[in-house]
């Protein structure tokens, strides 16, 4: 069969910066996931929003909560809340996390983390049992030409400096996005003889799950 192989040219990878201007959520179709309906919301799948301002018996499920947005159309997203049998009253806004574009991308590689095993053998066993623990997703780790204007690898530098914990957002050229949260554990340079300057292996430490959208 013909290969189905993507390429990766094309893939983007931004770091979280203020907040946008909040969106008016007009109607919630409970379930799971939860249907937010917003006109004209501009948010795309991936994108980071923070929810208020609704109201209802169980609006504590979701107000003041940071979700990823999932299966936008144009008026409507998705959220991995669970308000199945719920009393939630359609109104509020949606806050989205602005975003800034890592310039200068030149490859990535990560999520390379992997369940603790938690032995579970005793004496009635008769070979050694295990059960997964908590899921670690590991570090994402990336290579950029380095320019020292761009808003991105400033917002980079600024967040190993001080420590902070940031959102980062890839996005791959089939429109597929991961979501996470990570520390910037470094930020190398790189130079040489007849070479740009790169910094190569800025690693990030991810913390929490990682959402794909």
């Amino acid at each position: 069969m013909p290969s189905t192989a993507i390429s990766a040219q094309g893939s983007k990878l931004e770091i979280s910066s203020t907040a946008g201007a909040a969106k008016t959520i007009t109607g919630i179709a409970l379930g799971f996931p939860t249907i937010l309906t917003s006109a004209a919301h501009g948010l795309g799948n991936g994108d980071v929003t923070t929810l208020a301002g609704i109201t209802g018996a169980d609006a504590a499920l979701l107000n003041g909560l940071t979700v990823v947005v999932k299966n936008k159309t144009t008026n409507t997203f998705a959220v991995d809340i669970d308000t199945t049998g719920k009393t939630v009253t359609a109104a509020g806004t949606a806050t989205p996390l602005g975003w800034t574009k890592i310039e200068n991308l030149v490859s990535f590689k990560g999520f390379d983390g992997q369940a603790s095993e938690l032995d579970v053998t005793d004496l009635d066993s008769t070979a050694k049992e295990f059960r997964l623990g908590l899921q670690d997703w590991g570090t994402f780790s990336f290579d950029v030409n380095k320019d020292f204007t761009d808003p991105g690898q400033v917002a980079l530098d600024t967040a190993k400096r001080t420590g902070t914990l940031k959102t980062f957002k890839l996005t791959l050229p089939n429109q597929k996005t991961k979501t996470f949260d990570a520390f910037v554990k470094n930020t190398p340079l790189e130079g040489g003889v007849d070479a740009v300057l790169k910094a190569t292996g800025v690693s990030l430490r991810i913390t929490g799950d990682v959402t794909d959208a």
